[in-house]
């Protein structure tokens, strides 16, 4: 934990989604509060795509935070992933001087904001309705893909804590 106000999951539910869907909204809330904490002081932009060890770079991490909830979510009101999803997902990672870490940062935001407003929406009886993943249909139910949106990007959350902290006490010669 990166403050010292509880986490969120100890602050109690939040208001307007079902008890079922409570730690999902909990561990997406964490994952935003990290978020904005860990680059509320300037990360360089110039680190963004370093891949320390050759492991992803901070600005993946980032994309694919918000990439995989965008996808996760858009199956599970039973739709499929469109263009723009698609072009999103195979830019993820790819260094661009056009974005900034704040962007990512706010897309990020964005992409939590939509999350917790479709939980809203959510209900409790929908959630073993069955869903299908991606081009293959690989089946799974509302509860799982809302539940693996928000493990994913926790697992995401530790390797962006990490990678962050590994890459910003890199100097520019050790980047080149």
């Amino acid at each position: 934990m990166l403050h010292s106000k509880p986490e969120v999951w100890m602050r109690g539910p939040i208001e307007g989604i079902s008890p079922l869907l409570q730690p999902i909204a909990h561990a997406l809330l964490q994952a935003d509060e990290e978020v904005t904490v860990l680059f509320s002081s300037a990360f360089p932009d110039s680190k963004l795509w370093v891949k320390p060890a050759g492991l992803a770079s901070v600005g993946f991490h980032l994309q694919h935070m918000k990439g995989v909830l965008d996808r996760m979510f858009t199956y599970a009101v039973s739709k499929s992933v469109d263009e723009n999803q698609l072009t999103y997902l195979t830019s993820e990672g790819i260094p661009s001087d056009k974005i900034t870490t704040q962007d990512l940062v706010n897309q990020f935001q964005t992409q939590v904001k939509n999350a917790l407003e479709q939980l809203k929406k959510t209900d409790e009886s929908a959630l073993l309705e069955s869903r299908g993943v991606g081009r293959k249909n690989i089946p799974s139910n509302v509860i799982g893909l809302l539940f693996h949106s928000a493990e994913h990007i926790q697992r995401h959350l530790g390797q962006l804590l990490v990678t962050t902290t590994i890459v910003t006490k890199l100097s520019d010669e050790d980047i080149l």
